[in-house]
């Protein structure tokens, strides 16, 4: 696996994530991009990612500017911290993707990197010449603090009063900020999951196991919620233990916070178009989302995995929530718990449009390898039959994001390659949550079929 931007930033090996090759794109990105004379680090809770914020560190401050080490933070709270003080910001995480690997995301002063800015990056790889080192970096512990006191101060410490809440902590770098969140708003917190171990968690592939835990810890309780390892991407189950599509989360919070356009990816289920939004379809990843919220009123942007961008400052139930324009978890987290107070999520989400959304992945599958049998069902209509055999009948075709194919009754099997692991991701809609899971598993091993006998790996 070589280093590349992806979806959700720079991704890699950490043997790849060498202190020469850190260096390398820190200082493009301080000559590429907007910096504010600043760079704000904070890191994951895997083993590798203390080394490589140092590295971070060290490359900012030899490129001249302040640098301010945040320590171990979920991302959207050293992004908040990191636009309020009107500086750049790097997150080291690999976020969902194995211990083995790690990443780097990029902040300028106004919120995520565009496009753009990571080709700027991509063309310049080198020290500025000239460049005095800037002063010794300074230690900054409050940044949790600031995004807990983001939520309560919005939402008001009895907006989960009476609530039962599981928390899922695993090795989510933002585990103990949730857990105290939840109980400065008045909810009964039980811990489950503490791990020293890094697990990586997909939020929009949940693993069986994992669903399987959820079901037991469940009992009792009125929800259970976690987050991805770096805090940005939510996992909300509800009192029986199902997990609650991060697309349907989006939508919920968005009807809550009064917004009046949503931005989402083409991944995300068909239930938003019928919520009198104005609705702006985009590719898969959060730049996409962002590019497309530009200018928008009353804006928000989610993606099926959970992430939630606030475009606009909202009215809270007890005060205003300014916006903010990266990833979060925990306002999908937070908006689906109070709306379901009094009547629960299961209920909650029964009165949303009945289209369901789940997804999951083939993994050790090269991106050309994918790359490659997504473009021959594109452009072979007979491969496409054959491969629909067992799903249906092909209805229309959508090539945003790789090959979205709706099928005569109304259900839809999306097909890409992820952008920044080795792996074929898999995504279905249909009706009922028990539909769009027999759908997921009838696609999985169609394309798991043609993986094994029709692409050869050119690896």
């Amino acid at each position: 696996m070589t280093l590349k931007f992806g979806t959700s930033g720079l991704r890699g090996l950490v043997t790849e994530l060498t202190p020469d090759c850190v260096t390398a794109y820190v200082t493009a990105f301080v000559a590429a991009c907007p910096t504010g004379g600043a760079l704000f680090v904070g890191r994951d809770l895997r083993d590798s990612s203390k080394r490589i914020a140092g590295d971070v560190a060290k490359a900012a401050q030899a490129a001249g500017l302040r640098v301010v080490d945040c320590g171990t933070v979920p991302t959207p709270a050293l992004a908040l911290a990191s636009i309020g003080a009107g500086a750049a910001a790097v997150m080291v995480t690999g976020s969902h993707i194995p211990a083995d690997r790690n990443g780097l995301k990029f902040y300028i002063p106004s919120g995520e990197i565009s496009k753009a800015d990571e080709a700027a990056i991509m063309a310049m790889r080198k020290m500025p010449e000239g460049t005095e080192p800037g002063p010794a970096p300074v230690t900054d512990d409050s940044v949790g603090a600031a995004y807990m006191s983001r939520y309560i101060s919005a939402f008001g410490t009895d907006a989960l009063a009476g609530m039962r809440v599981g928390v899922y902590s695993h090795s989510a770098v933002g585990r103990d900020l949730l857990i105290d969140t939840l109980r400065a708003m008045g909810a009964e917190v039980t811990e489950f999951g503490r791990s020293d171990i890094f697990i990586p968690v997909d939020t929009e592939a949940v693993d069986p196991s994992v669903r399987d835990a959820l079901k037991v810890w469940a009992q009792g309780l009125d929800a259970i919620v976690s987050t991805d390892a770096d805090g940005d991407r939510p996992l909300v189950a509800d009192a029986t233990g199902r997990v609650i599509g991060g697309d349907i989360l989006g939508q919920i919070a968005a009807a809550a916070l009064g917004a009046q356009v949503a931005v989402t990816p083409v991944s995300s289920n068909g239930g938003v178009d019928q919520k009198g939004f104005r609705v702006i379809r985009t590719r898969i990843g959060s730049p996409y989302v962002i590019a497309a919220m530009e200018g928008q009123d009353g804006v928000v942007g989610y993606e099926a995995n959970g992430g939630f961008l606030l475009g606009f400052e909202a009215a809270g139930p007890k005060g205003p929530l300014p916006a903010l324009m990266t990833r979060d978890s925990t306002l999908p987290i937070i908006t689906a718990l109070v709306q379901a107070r009094g009547r629960g999520l299961a209920d909650l989400v029964a009165a949303e449009p009945p289209r369901f959304t789940t997804a999951d992945r083939l993994t050790e599958v090269p991106s050309e390898r994918g790359q490659a049998l997504v473009e021959r069902l594109i452009n072979d209509a007979v491969a496409r039959t054959e491969f629909l055999s067992t799903l249906g009948t092909e209805e229309g075709v959508d090539l945003t994001d790789g090959l979205r194919i709706t099928l005569s009754n109304d259900r839809v099997v999306h097909i890409r390659p992820s952008g920044n692991a080795p792996e074929l991701r898999i995504y279905v809609e249909a009706e009922t949550a028990e539909a769009a899971a027999g759908l997921l598993a009838s696609a999985q091993a169609a394309v798991a079929d043609l993986l094994d006998h029709s692409i050869p790996s050119k690896t």
